[in-house]
């Protein structure tokens, strides 16, 4: 199928590689086989130019480009590290270094809730001094 592929690739000036067949809605690049199986064009490249993708682990494009073709734009990574380094609002939140307020979201600052959300130690502790105020004056 590598015969099939290569003549559709055309490289771009920043190093990728842009398919010139069917992309898919989500633009990644598509190729069918003989029994029609759909395969994505960059996995079918990095096996064949790189080796097999390790079990357990997922292609991540590092020029966050999905229709790239190129398999030294890809890493083999676990599926957990692929999705924080998306733009998913969970991977937005992960790379987020401080709170809204400007404090920091380093390791004595944060606590963890019981359903994984990260939180702002100094502003729980301002939010407490409120509530206790406003019940004392009741």
């Amino acid at each position: 199928m590598i015969d099939r592929i290569l003549p559709r690739i055309t490289p771009t000036t920043v190093g990728c590689w842009e398919w010139g067949g069917y992309n898919r809605p989500d633009g990644r690049a598509q190729i069918s086989d003989a029994d029609r199986r759909a395969h994505m064009v960059y996995s079918l490249l990095y096996e064949h130019l790189v080796g097999p993708v390790p079990s357990g682990m997922e292609l991540d494009h590092l020029c966050r480009q999905p229709w790239c073709c190129n398999p030294f734009h890809l890493e083999a990574v676990p599926p957990r590290i692929n999705k924080l380094r998306g733009i998913s609002p969970p991977a937005v939140n992960a790379q987020k270094t401080h709170c809204a307020r400007g404090h920091a979201l380093d390791l004595l600052n944060t606590y963890v809730t019981k359903d994984g959300r990260r939180q702002c130690r100094t502003c729980q502790r301002a939010r407490g001094r409120v509530y206790d105020t406003t019940k004392r004056v009741a």
